[in-house]
């Protein structure tokens, strides 16, 4: 007899809590592929997209840092705007980016600062910015601060608050009008989200276009999966205290980067991760409105990963 999640969820307590498009058959048939597939290209793919493995966090974050920086300096040797839109989590290549901006002397007034997104109410009302758990707070002390007179111009940083998220696609279409490059850096979520575009929201959209055309959603209803992921890494594994809601960016504005930049580094230590499924299905699961990540490896771009989420993914007692 067979025991595994997939023979079993009937009549479980995890029936209905997966999103309705996941056919987990195939999802598992992904994730117990040997490590050594984890680099094969696939025919969805762009060109220019490549998963750069790193033996170690630290060797990930300052990969992040310098492929970051590289693009504020090159679109400032080349006299055009840079639109960055930005992630808390992973946070560790920022400190890197601002070393390597401060000894090259870049300044960054030509570029332009845009959280993906903030935690929420389900009205899309934010925490305040000096609050220790709003991303705002994080961006303004891991990034524009430390680079001091060099930094960012306070107008040109733009958060998913309320009042500023609707403003976004206007600002970068605006910026892309005048000659912005559009760079987006992220992070992959448990459920394979990008930002707080979680899957579930595929249900609403009969079409792909339509998905393809949301430019953010305020108050998004997060996933379970995304506020566990959310309370093992940034919550010091308090549940209580992780928001259900979150305003965010979607994929009329993630999907139209010239390039991309992606980090996962979801290692826990003895053995243990929970970004390893995420990586193998972001790379190797065909584009599907249900699983967000599965859009990045069409823009040219890197995606940082430490080795070890490459697995094998089999179970072990820890």
């Amino acid at each position: 007899m067979k025991l595994d999640l997939v023979s079993t969820i009937e009549g479980s307590l995890l029936e209905g809590f997966f999103p309705a498009g996941w056919n987990l058959a195939r999802i598992d048939e992904i994730a117990s592929r040997p490590p050594e597939r984890l680099l094969e290209r696939e025919p969805h793919w762009h060109q220019d997209f490549f998963p750069e493995p790193c033996a170690t966090v630290a060797d990930l974050e300052v990969g992040m840092g310098i492929e970051i920086a590289y693009q504020v300096i090159q679109a400032r040797q080349a006299g055009k705007e840079l639109a960055l839109i930005l992630p808390v989590g992973p946070m560790g290549m920022y400190r890197w980016m601002v070393q390597i901006l401060k000894r090259w002397k870049a300044s960054c007034d030509h570029v332009h600062g845009f959280n993906m997104d903030e935690w929420s109410d389900a009205q899309g009302n934010t925490l305040p910015p000096e609050n220790p758990a709003a991303f705002q707070n994080a961006m303004e002390e891991a990034f524009y601060r430390p680079l001091g007179p060099l930094t960012v111009p306070p107008a040109q940083r733009h958060f998913a608050t309320r009042e500023k998220l609707p403003g976004y696609p206007e600002r970068l279409a605006a910026l892309r009008q005048r000659g912005a490059t559009l760079v987006v850096v992220y992070g992959i979520g448990r459920a394979l989200h990008i930002a707080f575009w979680e899957p579930h929201f595929a249900a609403e959209f009969a079409e792909e276009a339509g998905w393809r055309a949301q430019n953010f959603r305020m108050g998004a209803r997060l996933h379970p999966l995304t506020i566990e992921q959310n309370a093992i890494t940034s919550f010091k594994s308090r549940t209580t205290l992780v928001p259900a809601f979150a305003n965010t960016i979607g994929p009329g504005l993630f999907l139209q980067a010239d390039r991309a930049i992606g980090g996962c580094d979801g290692t826990l230590g003895r053995g243990m991760q929970w970004q390893g499924l995420s990586l193998w299905l972001a790379l190797h699961h065909p584009p599907d409105r249900w699983l967000p990540a599965t859009f990045m490896p069409t823009l040219p771009g890197r995606l940082f990963f430490v080795k070890e989420l490459a697995g094998p993914l089999v179970p072990e007692c820890n």
